[in-house]
């Protein structure tokens, strides 16, 4: 697979690198060092983190003991 390294926009090609998808350890180092000094941000949350209130919760009850035929 042939891409291009995220920090120095060079080739890379997934069977040539094993650093891929970076060219060199210099660049993947790079790439950890933004994330680590939040150079690099996630900016929404994947999800909700704040605990639903007692009234919001919803639960579903499902039936295993009863079998529907869909033949009758």
């Amino acid at each position: 697979m042939k891409h291009k390294c995220p920090i120095c926009k060079a080739e890379t090609n997934s069977t040539a690198h094993a650093e891929f998808p970076f060219c060199s350890e210099r660049c993947r180092e790079r790439d950890l060092g933004n994330w680590a000094s939040e150079k690099y941000v996630v900016t929404e949350p994947i999800f909700d983190e704040e605990e639903p209130s007692e009234g919001e919760c919803k639960t579903i009850v499902l039936d295993l003991d009863n079998h529907y035929d869909r033949n009758s």
